[in-house]
């Protein structure tokens, strides 16, 4: 079952179930994936998997963000929304690399591109895209790369 099929499945059982909290989640997560297939048509006109993947992480980035900024500005009610919406999109998520399998992986490519410095992380980073593709979490990646290329 395609990514963008499970979306739509999960917000027909909501809206049967009368989850309107869910449904909104839904609709914010089919919104934007119909902004990366109107966006597609120019293009390729195919929205791929990897692409949808991406879109998900950016929409988790933004909301973890934004659920900060309503902590440090005293609106919890308003950051637990936004936590809500993260688990919500979470769930369409590939299961995350464990770290174990990440720090072994990047010790892979740093050697077989022959990474020394910090100068070299964008060949890692690719290395690892190519390998992982759509599994791998670009922001947790580089934090490890970093730590890495730099110790």
């Amino acid at each position: 079952m395609s990514l963008r099929t499970q979306i739509m499945d999960d917000l027909k059982t909501a809206m049967k179930a009368g989850q309107s909290e869910k449904v909104a989640q839904i609709r914010g997560i089919t919104a934007k994936l119909k902004d990366l297939e109107v966006a597609a048509r120019a293009k390729t006109g195919e929205v791929t998997e990897a692409e949808i993947i991406s879109a998900l992480r950016s929409m988790i980035k933004s909301r973890t963000e934004s659920a900060t900024m309503y902590r440090e500005g005293g609106r919890p009610e308003l950051a637990e929304k936004e936590e809500g919406e993260i688990a919500t999109i979470k769930a369409y998520l590939p299961p995350e690399l464990d770290e174990a399998t990440l720090k072994s992986a990047i010790d892979e490519a740093a050697i077989a591109v022959g990474a020394e410095s910090m100068k070299d992380m964008g060949k890692v980073m690719a290395a690892l895209k190519e390998r992982f593709g759509a599994d791998l979490d670009p922001a947790k990646a580089s934090a490890f790369v970093k730590a890495r290329l730099s110790a």
